[in-house]
């Protein structure tokens, strides 16, 4: 019987002999068993293993969650599991979730989900304008920035890709004029550096401006029209295929708002 599964070595080649063809799937099926049983077993004990890689855009959840204390206290759950995290612009990572080279993601949406994705909506924020002291923006009594005062001034944002940039130029765009954007940098405490040193208006989700960077800022909601921009949790329609990604997925959608929150000039509610 041993003869008989060797394979045929004749030629040069190696193919299996009839046996082994005939006996294959069932081995195949046999080591598909033993991982599924591995697998279960894993689960039932909480020892999860693989890797899983999470995708965040940066400034993605500032205040409203904090992303390395949620990973570490994930990471003491699950010992035996590789994490890694990423950052990239909002449209990279979408095709990253398709792609299927990451697994979840928080993001800026620059427009409806694409096929193929959900979305959970966890942060909806306005947009506002941070300036400097002395600016002409500020004025006895104001409280807010019409889009069309922009017009002509240099602005700070986020990169292309991002959602607060997306929902900007759209803005612009149907108001007739093109934003000019003089700086710009993935990391909304240094749009609020560049501003309060008078370099510009740097346009932030409202509550953003942070802490003393160098000067104190004014923060004016930008209305005529108001614009908003959202943080999405994003997975593949189909599912995270792994237990790994499953997890995550399970303990971030217990982690993050379970309603979105509004971000507003008044404060927060949902």
């Amino acid at each position: 019987m041993r003869s008989s599964l060797r394979a045929d070595r004749s030629n040069r080649s190696v193919t299996p002999t009839e046996v082994g063809r005939a006996v294959l799937p069932y081995a195949r099926a046999a080591l598909a068993a033993a991982d599924a049983v591995r697998q279960t077993v894993d689960e039932h004990t909480g020892l999860l293993r693989g890797r899983v890689t999470l995708g965040t855009v940066s400034g993605a959840t500032s205040h409203a969650f904090d992303v390395a204390s949620f990973l570490a206290d994930f990471h003491a759950s699950f010992p035996a599991l590789e994490i890694a995290l990423t950052e990239d612009s909002s449209e990279r990572m979408q095709a990253a979730l398709l792609s299927g080279e990451i697994d979840i993601a928080l993001l800026g949406p620059t427009g409806e989900a694409p096929q193929g994705l959900s979305y959970r909506t966890v942060i909806d924020a306005a947009l506002a304008a941070a300036v400097a002291p002395g600016d002409p923006l500020l004025g006895p009594d104001r409280t807010s920035v019409p889009l069309a005062d922009l017009r002509d001034r240099p602005l700070i944002c986020l990169p292309r890709g991002t959602g607060v940039r997306a929902a900007l130029e759209r803005a612009c765009a149907q108001a007739g004029f093109r934003p000019r954007v003089a700086f710009e940098a993935a990391a909304p405490h240094v749009l609020a550096q560049l501003a309060a040193r008078g370099l510009g208006v740097a346009v932030l989700p409202f509550g953003e401006e942070g802490p003393d960077l160098g000067g104190p800022l004014t923060t004016l909601p930008i209305v005529e029209p108001r614009i908003r921009a959202r943080i999405v949790l994003a997975w593949p329609s189909t599912g995270p295929t792994s237990p790994a990604a499953q997890a995550l997925l399970h303990r971030l959608r217990e982690a993050l708002p379970k309603a979105p929150v509004r971000l507003s000039p008044t404060g927060v509610d949902s």
